[in-house]
């Protein structure tokens, strides 16, 4: 059935709808992290002097025990305070979902903690704070999107096809790795300057699921029509059978398509799916985001 065939790319390179955020996040912080947080540390400790007749050191005082470290709330603020492109984001999250926004503090808590019990020094970012915040969002009220009106569940799609675009600009190799969720250190140094477009599709997404938890619009399932609708659609725009197999069906043809045709079809996809009649549009749109917030 061609339904089949067309959840290949809704569940599969069609995940970074509502997760793109989170990817693009981890693949900025491949090691050191951009914002470190504020530690407490102790005062400058003045050792005296050593006796004469004793060779024995003065030992050092203990360090601060882990406890005196900042929250993870304080950590949080700190860190927005130097990335005030998060400022709205944090802000909503806390007020309009106040059970993810405190789980998501939870999580780098727990985190914080396990680092400690082993003796490990981890650095935290405030775009590991926005990755968790959003997949934690996602996981547990991802599906509700689906419900959203018109405005706010096609804008999801359209923050998808805008950020394509622009990695696209910077390089067709990144492009097809933001299709495919993948990641690499020159996806990273991209994604690390992309602050404010982290921030809108983050923003996105906490739009589409507020409205589907106050819309609650019900949606019948895509047809066999309105995929065979789509896939005359990439036809139209130039797509070749192997092309529309490879972002379909994930068969990539022998030998595979180079980078630039296949960045050029991921967005052909997204275009074409943006012009379908608007009953045929959202019922996609309502299946792949109700999928992704299932995954």
């Amino acid at each position: 059935m061609l339904l089949e065939r067309f959840l290949f790319l809704l569940t599969g390179a069609f995940v970074l709808l509502c997760i793109g955020v989170a990817l693009l996040l981890v693949a900025s912080n491949p090691g050191k992290q951009p914002d470190q947080p504020v530690v407490a540390l102790a005062p400058p400790v003045t050792l005296p002097p050593a006796p004469a007749e004793s060779p024995t050191p003065t030992a050092l005082p203990p360090s601060p025990p882990p406890s005196e470290r900042p929250s993870p709330q304080q950590t949080l603020d700190e860190m927005v305070g130097r990335a005030p492109e998060y400022a709205n984001f944090f802000k909503r999250l806390r007020e309009e979902f106040p059970t993810e926004y405190a789980a998501a503090l939870g999580a780098f808590a727990d985190r914080r903690k396990a680092a400690e019990a082993a003796g490990r020094n981890e650095t935290e970012s405030v775009d590991q704070y926005v990755s968790e915040a959003v997949s934690r969002l996602r996981q547990a009220r991802g599906a509700l999107a689906a419900q959203a009106d018109t405005g706010p569940l096609s804008k999801v799609f359209d923050m998808q096809l805008k950020a394509m675009r622009a990695v696209a600009a910077q390089d067709p190799r990144m492009c097809v790795s933001f299709l495919y969720g993948g990641a690499d250190q020159d996806f990273a140094r991209f994604a690390a300057t992309r602050r404010p477009l982290v921030a809108e599709m983050a923003l996105t997404v906490l739009d589409a699921i507020g409205n589907g938890i106050a819309k609650k619009i019900e949606r019948q399932p895509p047809t066999e029509a309105d995929f065979k609708t789509l896939e005359s659609s990439l036809k139209a725009k130039g797509l070749n059978q192997q092309a529309i197999g490879a972002l379909l069906d994930g068969k990539m043809p022998d030998p595979p398509l180079d980078d630039a045709k296949m960045c050029a079809a991921g967005q052909a996809y997204l275009e074409a799916l943006r012009a379908l009649p608007e009953a045929a549009r959202l019922r996609i749109y309502g299946l792949a985001v109700e999928l992704l917030g299932r995954s």
